[in-house]
């Protein structure tokens, strides 16, 4: 990323304010440094030379200890609202990737690493704080404070100033063969840190299967090994930063001691005065201080400086194209899949293959099949989440016209669904909140629904009962309770078309006879309803079975080619 790049400013408001303020206080401090300076050169010269007494010299030792009070005041001013910045943007772009990898879908952070995703949007982008907290207020002060203090000193000895001005070219020079080494280990220190992420997620993720097998403890060895990749990742980027602000304090210094000796040897001829030339001596290291800091704290923002790289990336990721049609009324309407075939990322497989199906109003309809024959892809293709690789969607009304789902302004058609995933993630609130949405829902029609779902023992042995808190995520509940939660909200709502990603996955017998009877409810009430199922009971309520399978794709076959794969079977 540039020293500022202009996609910050573009991606997050709140920088652009902040840049105004750093910029403005970098004038401030430019001014203070210069008046710093030359009061200091005017009381030493007349307590050195000229013999002034501490009573002489009061007032400019007053406005010396109220200059130095200012920069102080300045400089916490932009402390503060430099952390207030780096909060504030650091939370808009966490939103917007996170919203961003939800509109590019499900198939987008499949295929582009979802779990490298979750570490950029937690701790990767974390890492920006330093550069606007040290790095970019020092990049401004460089930017303000040399050129200004240069220009007072070649007013006051064009001799320092061309020596201050014929060294200033080196220090970006190291800063920047420094920079582009620091970079690429940052960069690597990320990817492993995201590789590590992965590996961590992934192993959470199955670690109930993995117990169930005895193998717990297999991912071990790899999960150190990724660790201490990190580690010396880190290390060596640190170990960069050291040796690279060692050589950038050497330059400065011998730099400020060629501008000293200078004046030393032409106050001793007499060619200079006394207050010039400690005036000169004064702003000399003032000139180097900025981009020294700024070399220094270069290798503090560049983990931020990559996350943020990536950050980019993703919301320049181009969105697919989204329908403008409205949606019909799926009360009436119809869904129909021909031929549908999804290709399963990183594999030589359509997963499903071949699917038809007809979802009619007020039946229901369920899906089964081997676990990878591709159901809840199936699922995300009926949704609009997924586009298929081959075959159509389309949303069929009751006079046969036909729209395709990728024409349909998805917002229409998502207003006529409920979804219940495997694992149901629910809003932060109260448990009344959680299973009313916020619609206006009659404490008796509500308790009706939690009796039918099992959900009244839940409320009964709560202290607060429908009061109780409940986390982001439904934090505080069990998985049971959280399916009994989900499936009473979508008793309660209205929407024509209800989606069951296999609801009875983490329940027992009760829970199961529980989903039973919320999806009968469902029937009775008019509405569809479109399970995912392994068990047979499930299976029995459906009017309408689909069994799922997957099919190879032929070497050398592209996805658009279309594989002979085999038809599902429907059971009526």
């Amino acid at each position: 990323m540039k020293p500022l790049d202009p996609r910050l400013l573009r991606h997050a408001r709140a920088a652009r304010s902040y840049i105004a303020l750093t910029v403005v206080l970098g004038t401030v401090v430019a001014a203070l440094v210069v008046a710093q300076a030359l009061l200091l050169a005017h009381a030493l010269a007349a307590a050195v030379h000229d013999g002034a007494t501490l009573a002489e010299i009061g007032p400019q030792v007053v406005w010396i200890a109220a200059v130095v009070a200012v920069r102080a005041l300045v400089a916490g001013v932009q402390e503060r609202f430099a952390h207030r910045a780096a909060t504030r943007v650091i939370g808009d772009l966490r939103a917007q990737l996170v919203e961003r990898s939800a509109l590019l879908g499900p198939r987008w952070t499949v295929e582009g690493d979802g779990s490298r995703v979750v570490t950029l949007a937690t701790r990767g982008i974390d890492a920006l704080e330093p550069y606007f907290v040290r790095y970019l207020p020092q990049l401004v002060l460089a930017a303000t404070v040399t050129p200004a203090t240069l220009v007072v000193i070649l007013g006051l000895d064009w001799v320092s100033a061309a020596i201050v001005a014929g060294t200033i070219p080196l220090v970006p020079l190291f800063m920047v063969l420094v920079g582009r080494l620091t970079q690429g280990r940052s960069e690597r220190g990320l990817r492993v840190m995201q590789r590590l992420g992965s590996q961590v997620l992934d192993l959470l993720a199955g670690l109930a299967t993995l117990r169930a097998f005895g193998r717990e403890l297999g991912p071990v060895a790899r999960v150190r090994e990724l660790g201490d990749a990190h580690r010396r990742a880190t290390m060596g980027t640190l170990r960069v930063a050291f040796l690279s602000g060692m050589v950038l304090e050497l330059l400065t210094t011998l730099s400020v001691a060629l501008v000293a000796v200078g004046i030393g040897l032409r106050l001793v001829y007499g060619e200079l005065d006394l207050v010039t030339g400690l005036a000169v001596l004064v702003l000399a290291p003032e000139v180097y201080l900025p981009l020294r800091q700024v070399g220094a704290q270069f290798h503090a923002s560049t983990d931020g400086v990559a996350a943020a790289e990536q950050v980019f990336a993703v919301l320049e990721t181009p969105l697919p194209a989204r329908g403008t049609r409205p949606a019909p009324d799926l009360r009436t309407a119809s869904l129909r899949l021909r031929g549908v075939g999804v290709r399963a990322p990183g594999r030589d497989v359509l997963a499903p293959a071949g699917l038809d199906l007809d979802v009619r109003p007020g039946r229901v309809v369920a899906l089964t099949g081997p676990s990878g024959s591709g159901k809840t892809t199936a699922v995300d293709v009926l949704l609009g989440l997924v586009r298929p690789d081959h075959g159509t969607v389309e949303l069929v009304a009751p006079d046969g016209t036909a729209t395709a789902l990728a024409d349909v302004d998805p917002t229409t058609f998502w207003a006529q669904l409920t979804w219940l995933p495997q694992r149901p993630l629910l809003e932060p609130g109260t448990l009344a909140d959680v299973v009313t949405g916020g619609a206006d829902v009659t404490p008796g029609r509500r308790d009706a629904a939690a009796a039918l779902t099992g959900l009244d023992a839940v409320v009964a042995a709560a202290p607060l009962g429908w009061a109780t808190p409940v986390g982001r995520g439904g934090d505080g509940l069990s998985v049971g309770q959280r399916q009994r939660a989900a499936l009473t909200r979508a008793l309660l709502g209205t929407a024509p078309l209800v989606v069951l990603d296999e609801p009875t996955a983490h329940l027992d017998a009760a829970g199961e006879q529980v989903v039973l009877d919320a999806v009968a409810a469902l029937r009775e009430a008019g509405r569809t309803v479109v399970l995912v199922a392994h068990r047979a009971s499930l299976v029995a309520v459906a009017d309408e079975v689909v069994a799922v399978r997957p099919a190879e794709l032929p070497a050398g076959l592209s996805p658009g080619a279309g594989p002979s794969a085999a038809r599902p079977e429907v059971v009526a």
